[in-house]
């Protein structure tokens, strides 16, 4: 079955999209960064960070064959073994301490002539820290909200003012009384 395999298929066949890949992976390798649709900037970012780690287990380890190996794969993806050259004997040793995130997308506004979604993807320097994360402000523990407490004054002023209203309403009372009986 082929569940959770549909990621970033970009409207063309299948062999279109590795040359698409192998093509934008070898240009970013060579210069840094380059300018893309966001799609394809999303698409590409997994597919240079993959190649990345290869060259920096080559990098790391002492084995020769392994090294071979780790390249020969590299050349059978990005199919440019110029920019594979460039990655392995000069970039791999850059990325040494980071433990992922090669690659950063930074969005565009949109392209003039058909309005699509444009984003620059770029290697991230190795010594790159990044941002720190900001700390969680933890919302206010709202009480449940009570009356508002009057203060003394306020509650004598209320208070007496009931009573002047109770006394009146029950003096109305007994004048409907008195009236009543008077029928």
């Amino acid at each position: 079955m082929r569940h959770g395999k549909h990621r970033y298929l970009l409207g063309c066949t299948k062999e279109h999209r590795e040359a698409l890949m192998a093509n934008l992976a070898a240009a970013m390798l060579r210069h840094g960064r380059i300018e893309t649709t966001l799609a394809k900037a999303k698409a590409l970012r997994p597919f240079v960070e993959k190649i990345i780690t290869m060259a920096k287990k080559a990098h790391l380890t002492e084995d020769s064959v392994q090294k071979l190996h780790y390249l020969r794969l590299a050349i059978a993806r990005v199919k440019d073994e110029d920019a594979v050259a460039i990655l392995f004997n000069t970039r791999a040793s850059e990325f040494i301490k980071r433990n992922g995130g090669y690659s950063r997308i930074y969005k565009l506004v949109p392209r003039i002539g058909d309005a699509a979604k444009m984003a620059i993807i770029e290697l991230v320097p190795g010594d790159d820290v990044g941002y720190s994360k900001s700390k969680k402000r933890n919302a206010p523990k709202t009480k449940k909200t009570t009356k508002f407490k009057k203060s003394k004054e306020q509650q004598e002023v209320v208070s007496s003012a009931v009573e002047t209203e109770a006394a009146d309403i029950s003096d109305q009372g007994t004048l409907g009384a008195d009236s009543a009986d008077q029928k």
